[in-house]
This record gives structure tokens, C-alpha cells and sequence, in this order.
């Protein structure tokens, strides 16, 4: 959900909006894994009351993108190898389920598409981080294929936790430039209706990007 959408959401209780808002920077890759945020920080961003914080702190660390250490504060978590296993597990069950739930001249498709173009503008300036952005807002368009506002939300919080994944990682041309040619592919398979050819793509494909991950992810440990 975009940042500009959230204020639209009158009905919703200001916590929800203000978790809502965090969850997309954290999407955006603007906390870093393990950053301690700061009560009081957070609160003059906001413009809201402590009290209103700790609920935010709280619906946040329900859906397992903050912890909260007694004694220290509140911190951004940090993926672990388990994690990352558990995140490409569930892509897949929803990720699989968009492509059966595909129809021809569906929105998100041309959305798909221009975000492909996006991702190639970004290579183009070897702005890696960018190009990381801009293939999670692919799949993200991908999910709302199945016109499922919580199917949605659960994804975005996958897309949180996996771009934590990404900051504790060196923005690579590796980790992200493959996928750019294997989007329009995947996207080619949607757009025809090969069902079956489509998601047999997505399973090597989200094979090859788990596997590069926790690749990555062993290398900065050793």
C-alpha cells in the first residue's frame, strides 16, 4: 500500500495507519535490521502520543517485524537463515495461487509490465538497490492479481521482512540483476495463460533466488 493511500483510510485507528506507514518504509528499505528506534523520534515523526507509539510498537511486533528487548527498547529484527527458508515458503503458496488466479487484461498485469521497464531504467544506472525495489513492487503487483486485500497484506509483510534480508546484504548486481530478464519471462508466461509453464518458472525461480540469498547470507558470516 502506498504512503499517499494511508491517509484515505479515515475509518481505520490512527496505530493501524501509523504501523501501516512504517511497514512500507520498511519496504522501502529505510530502517536498517537491529536499528533501535527511538520513542521519542518516532512519535515528533508522526505527530502522535507515546500511547498511540506503544500500540504501533505493538501491532508491529505481533507481525514479527519489531522485537521488543526488556530493558533496551524496541529494535527492527534481524532475518536469520531460518527466516529467509520460511519467507520463500510462504511466496510460494501465495505467489503460486496469484498465477491461478490470473486474468487476461487484469490491471496489475500492465502494472507488471511497466515495472519491468522501471527495473531496466535502474539497471541502466547500476543503482542495485533501486532495481530491488522496484522487483518487489513486481511481485507485489503480482499478488494483487488475486484481488485479495488480505492475501495483499500478508505479502507486504513478507516484502518487509525479505527487504531486511536484502539491508543486511551488500546491494549486488548478483543478488538482483538475473531477475530482471526472469520477470519479463515469468510475466510472458502469465500474460499467454500457460498456467502450468508459469508456475514451474516460479518454483525455479524463487529456487534460485532463495538459494542466492542464503548464499550471500553464509558468505558475510564467513
Amino acid at each position: 500500500m502506498a504512503l499517499a493511500d494511508l491517509d484515505e483510510q479515515s475509518d481505520q485507528p490512527l496505530s493501524e495507519k501509523v504501523a501501516l506507514r512504517i511497514r512500507e518504509m520498511l519496504i522501502q528499505g529505510r530502517f536498517a535490521p537491529g536499528e533501535k528506534l527511538s520513542e521519542h523520534q518516532v512519535a515528533g515523526q508522526f505527530g502522535i502520543s507515546r500511547n498511540t507509539l506503544r500500540e504501533v510498537f505493538r501491532l508491529l511486533t505481533s507481525q514479527g517485524l519489531l522485537t521488543h528487548i526488556p530493558n533496551r527498547g524496541v529494535f527492527v529484527v534481524s532475518p536469520n537463515e531460518s527466516a529467509v527458508m520460511d519467507i520463500y515458503r510462504v511466496r510460494w503458496v501465495i505467489q503460486k495461487g496469484a498465477i491461478q488466479a490470473a486474468s487476461r487484461g487484469h490491471p496489475a498485469l500492465a502494472r507488471m509490465k511497466a515495472l519491468t521497464h522501471e527495473a531496466d531504467a535502474a539497471r541502466s544506472s547500476s543503482d542495485w538497490q533501486q532495481v530491488g525495489t522496484v522487483n518487489m513492487e513486481f511481485h507485489r503487483a503480482m499478488v494483487s492479481l488475486c484481488d485479495s486485500p488480505r492475501l495483499s497484506l500478508c505479502f507486504d509483510l513478507v516484502l518487509a521482512e525479505l527487504r531486511l534480508v536484502f539491508r543486511l546484504l551488500a546491494y549486488t548486481a548478483h543478488l538482483h540483476e538475473p531477475y530482471i530478464a526472469l520477470n519479463i519471462s515469468l510475466l510472458q508466461l502469465i500474460e499467454e495463460e500457460k498456467t502450468a509453464d508459469a508456475i514451474d518458472f516460479l518454483e525455479a525461480y524463487l529456487l534460485k533466488s532463495e538459494r542466492s540469498v542464503l548464499a550471500a547470507m553464509q558468505r558475510k558470516k564467513g
